[in-house]
């Protein structure tokens, strides 16, 4: 079986973590959470004590600013892959044991600790996001947008950033907010911030078979299975009308009384509506199907990467839409990783015939 745990002679993944630019040859376990939940990437590893000069225990009880690589390769021999560039949050030390313990985010977490507290009403969406990476030391990857944060806000932001509680709004919060507004995307991947359009939903590129699989799990969410309307209400102070905009699956089976959502924003044109209302069909409709697989570890497979399920004999061989990875490599248990997933927007349409798609494990 391919999904193995176990460290042999014909997979001897390896594992390399550099800290503060240095490789350290002690490293001996790490996990890593890849996420699609509009947050940080996260990490924990163990690094033995005194097995690189100057990283003994006195140099983890005093360094205050520690950055970390973590990097990985599959079968030991191709060049490691950075899983995750980002610093320590946590610093645990055993000496009985010899241990160092770590844990962090990746590089979110500059954008996350930096409070706003600034009036962007003059800029658009994607000026704001190149500004705030920029000064998070990323290099922006961005999008151009062309409406003023005005426009959207009106003056509700000029009172979120100069009230009593602007401290509390952070550079993270924002551009998630402004992701919102544009339907969006917004994430962090090494060093660059990421603001632009999801990533459009067509034929899965990667292809798991059950059969190289050691556990999956399957859910069904029947509230979701049948037919869905969502309704957006909006009331517009500049042309001082009522907005709304409702949009359902009409080709749903199942149930014929429809589950209603209502959706309430302000001051939004009726193309937002719109926008909005479809973009909360699809997120509902994601969440009928999700699948959770555990398996050998590989470094193919990420967050919003599309993946081909095939092997169940049933509706649950589909398109899925990858939510999160957790991968873990120890020398005492191997590489292995777990995979959480959704359902792709357009996964209803897909058979698993009419997909050209590549096996991880290939």
């Amino acid at each position: 079986m391919l999904a193995s745990d176990v460290l042999t002679p014909a997979r001897q993944p390896s594992l390399l973590i550099v800290a503060n630019g240095v490789p350290l040859n002690g490293s001996s376990s790490a996990q890593v959470i890849s996420t699609n939940y509009l947050g940080a990437d996260r990490f924990t590893a163990e690094v033995a004590l005194g097995a690189d000069p100057g990283f003994d225990a006195a140099f983890w009880a005093n360094e205050a600013d520690i950055s970390v690589d973590i990097r990985v390769s599959a079968d030991g021999v191709s060049a490691p892959q950075s899983l995750l560039q980002g610093t320590v949050d946590l610093v645990t030390i055993e000496p009985l044991r010899g241990l160092v313990a770590i844990e962090g985010r990746d590089l979110t977490s500059r954008l996350i600790q930096s409070r706003t507290q600034e009036i962007f009403a003059n800029r658009t969406s994607s000026e704001i996001a190149t500004l705030l990476a920029q000064r998070a030391g990323l290099t922006p990857v961005v999008t151009d947008t062309t409406t003023l944060v005005g426009r959207y806000y009106q003056d509700q932001h000029e009172r979120i950033t100069l009230d009593q509680f602007s401290r509390t709004t952070t550079d993270w919060d924002l551009l998630v907010l402004l992701a919102k507004q544009e339907a969006f995307d917004v994430f962090v991947q090494a060093d660059s911030l990421y603001f632009q359009p999801p990533a459009s939903d067509g034929l899965a590129s990667i292809l798991l078979d059950i059969a190289d699989l050691e556990t999956l799990r399957l859910d069904r969410e029947l509230t979701l299975a049948g037919p869905i309307t969502v309704s957006v209400k909006s009331w517009n102070t500049t042309q001082q009308t009522v907005v709304t905009s409702t949009v359902n699956n009409a080709t749903a089976s199942g149930s014929t009384t429809p589950q209603n959502y209502v959706v309430v924003q302000p001051n939004l044109t009726d193309s937002q509506a719109s926008q909005l209302a479809q973009l909360k069909l699809n997120e509902l409709l994601a969440h009928e199907r999700r699948v959770t697989a555990r398996m050998a570890g590989e470094l193919t497979i990420f967050p919003r990467a599309q993946v081909q399920l095939q092997g169940t004999g049933t509706a649950f061989d589909q398109v899925y839409m990858v939510d999160e990875v957790i991968r873990r490599l120890s020398f005492a248990h191997g590489f292995a990783q777990t995979v959480r997933m959704r359902s792709a927007s357009d996964s209803g349409s897909s058979s698993p015939g009419s997909l050209t798609a590549t096996s991880i494990y290939a």
